[in-house]
This record gives C-alpha cells, structure tokens and sequence, in this order.
C-alpha cells in the first residue's frame, strides 16, 4: 500500500526533501502520568513507533501556537485544557536513515484533562510513568526530548 503523498497547505513549507527539518516534541504530563502515542503504521516517518505528540515547525506559526494546534489536532485537547507549555533546549537529532536533521524543539506541556482523541497519526496512547516509558519502543531522540524538559522542571 502507497503512503499518501503530502500537500502542504498554503504558506507550509514542504520538508519532504529538505535535509535540515525544524520540529516539537511535547512531553504531555497529566497528573503524575505522561503520554505517549504510537505512531500509525500508515506513517512514512517512525511507523510503530512511541513519541510524544510532535509536528513540523513549517508555518508561520508561533511555537507556542504550533504547540497548541498539534494538541487540538493530534489528540483533541483545546487551549482551555493546555495549563501550562515550557520549552526546553534545542538539538539535533541525526536520522541518517531518512537523510534528515531534526532540529528539534522540545515542550513540556501540562494538561488540565486525561480525555484524549487520536486523529489519524497514531494507533493508541498510554498514560506511563517516565520509567515505564523506558519499555517501548521510542522513537529516537525522545529520550533525550524527556531529559531536556525534565532538566526544566
């Protein structure tokens, strides 16, 4: 099966070739819990894999206002729901194997609610500990996403 091609909406920029790819990568807290999702299969970047919830920086959004679009679309929390949003520092992830460098942008957000609602992009969610996060399969650099948002704490 084909994986649908991207059409970027009007004003996005297309990373599809493009080497150097800034992007979030939220570490959703709930409670004492943190989400991860799994990736859809569908997916042709990290399928199957667990992450937080991430997005393109390809817009002239602001990053707090990507943050929350991602949130909204992703997961079906709105901004009365997001308590808080800080953002850690930022780094390169290598990702040879899709000729690409993510500059990754990591965010530690805070929501007021457990209630989530997957949109296409992932499979499932759990609610874990950061230690139980450790057994799954992350996609890489997460770790390092959940250690810089920590280090904010």
């Amino acid at each position: 099966m084909d994986k649908p091609k991207f059409i970027p909406k009007p004003g996005q920029v297309d990373f599809t070739n493009i080497r150097y790819c800034p992007v979030i990568n939220c570490v959703v807290q709930y409670g004492e819990k943190f989400l991860i999702v799994k990736r859809s299969k569908a997916l042709r970047l990290y399928p199957g894999y667990w992450n937080g919830v991430s997005g393109f920086l390809d817009d002239d959004m602001s990053r707090e206002e990507k943050v929350g679009d991602e949130l909204r679309e992703e997961l079906g929390i709105g901004e009365d729901d997001i308590a808080s949003i800080r953002f850690g520092g930022i780094f390169d992830q290598e990702a040879p194997e899709y000729k690409k460098t993510w500059i990754v942008h990591p965010v530690f957000v805070e929501i007021k609610t457990g209630k989530i609602t997957l949109d296409q992009e992932a499979e499932q969610y759990k609610w874990v500990t950061l230690e139980e996060m450790k057994d799954y399969k992350l996609l890489p650099g997460f770790d390092k996403v959940v250690e810089y948002v920590c280090a904010i704490l």
